[in-house]
């Protein structure tokens, strides 16, 4: 049987692509030291404290469907912090709990990108680099992925407005990540305005992909729906949020979408046939989740002090850049692979090749010249393990190992 060449051609994923390159290199560790690794997006704060007792309190609901849209008190929860953080009046139609963000992401194209725009193929917009799910999504609706530059000369934001205009006449949806996967560059409220007027005039929507929303280092991050309602053009733009980065809750698998009424009954028509709802139990955890505030602020208050080591170790590297949101150093390097092979062999840290999260276009991959360096770790691991890479990368005063890592 002939395998679809539109999932075919997609690159192998970041993390099976880093496991080859590391392989049969060992990591160069001292005696009793365990490998850092810096990779994968997996925040390890405290989850909330009540998480236990509202799962145990509910645990019976694992003997029952759950609702496919959410609980009513999920929804209502939802909607409540949508008003507290960003003064917003959601009604729960317009709202529906996902199985993580990235559920959300894939099939809400599924359920709004159409089969033609203006006659022709459908586009959608794809930051470059940038979280992977986009640009499946993009093949599963057989839409046209335009991959556009999110690079320092950009702010580590894509300019969709520099499009030719044919481009954007045949755009259906722009992916947008804010604070971005894997920068941290933050859309600002002018960003974000200029961004919608440019959907409506094109007539395209906005899929805002705000899961690291609450990981900030100044200021809270302005919402895409926030600044689309008061612009009066809520219609264009869709949010998704979850409680994995916010709430240290990844295994939950717990998030939302929100928008227009419309859109969200497509989607929630399309997870009816086609979707797996969160059981009752993880509901009711989530409720109380999106109820609490105490827990984010201590988290946010430890990410903020790793900002502070990460200003202080690196701060005067050429090219570093304090990242304003979200938990990902995006680390300038020679070559990415190269940087990570020497990291795990001369100092037993992994750091992710920031080329796996881009796609090369006319010859260039904007993320060659970057690594992507978690900080999910408590500031006690962080600090000496920035210290290391930095004598790795940036000093040259390591031990051992060719220059490459693999010798």
């Amino acid at each position: 049987m002939a395998i679809p060449e539109r999932f075919s051609n997609l690159p192998e994923y970041a993390f099976p692509r880093l496991r080859a390159l590391l392989s049969g290199i060992q990591p160069g560790l001292a005696d009793g030291e365990s490998p850092t690794v810096l990779t994968i997006g997996e925040p390890r704060h405290a989850m909330p404290g009540f998480v236990a007792d509202v799962m145990a309190a509910n645990i019976g609901g694992f003997a029952k469907y759950p609702p496919n849209d959410g609980t009513p008190g999920l929804l209502d929860a939802i909607g409540g912090w949508l008003g507290t953080r960003y003064g917003l009046d959601v009604a729960p139609e317009r709202i529906m709990a996902l199985n993580g963000t990235r559920e959300g992401l894939f099939n809400a194209a599924l359920a709004l990108c159409p089969e033609r725009k203006n006659g022709q193929r459908p586009a959608i917009l794809i930051p470059n680099p940038f979280y992977q799910v986009y640009a499946v999504a993009a093949a599963a609706v057989g839409a046209e992925p335009v991959f556009v530059p999110a690079t320092p000369d950009t702010g580590n934001l894509p300019d969709y407005a520099a499009l030719p205009p044919d481009v954007l006449d045949r755009t259906a949806i722009a992916y947008l990540c804010s604070p971005a996967n894997p920068q941290g560059a933050i859309a600002d409220r002018d960003y974000l305005e200029q961004l919608i007027a440019l959907a409506d005039r094109h007539d395209f929507l906005i899929f805002a992909d705000e899961c690291y929303s609450e990981i900030w280092r100044d200021a809270p991050p302005s919402g895409a729906l926030a600044v689309a309602t008061a612009m009066g053009l809520a219609d264009r733009v869709v949010i998704f949020n979850s409680l994995s980065k916010r709430s240290n809750l990844p295994g939950l698998r717990s998030g939302f979408v929100a928008g227009a009424a419309a859109q969200v009954a497509l989607i929630r028509r399309l997870r009816a046939y086609a979707g797996a709802p969160l059981s009752l139990p993880a509901q009711a955890v989530s409720e109380a989740a999106w109820r609490d505030e105490a827990h984010v602020a201590a988290s946010r208050a430890l990410y903020q002090q790793k900002y502070a080591i990460a200003d202080r170790v690196l701060g005067n590297v050429p090219g570093y850049r304090p990242i304003p949101g979200g938990f990902f150093l995006w680390l300038p390097v020679d070559d990415g692979e190269k940087a990570a092979r020497t990291l795990w062999a001369r100092a037993g840290i992994q750091v992710l090749p920031g080329a796996y999260l881009a796609r090369e276009v006319d010859g260039l991959n904007p993320g060659k010249g970057f690594i992507r360096v978690a900080l999910v770790a408590d500031a006690e691991q962080t600090e000496p393990a920035l210290r290391r890479l930095r004598a790795v990368l940036y000093d040259g005063t390591t031990d051992g190992a060719t220059s490459d890592g693999e010798g």
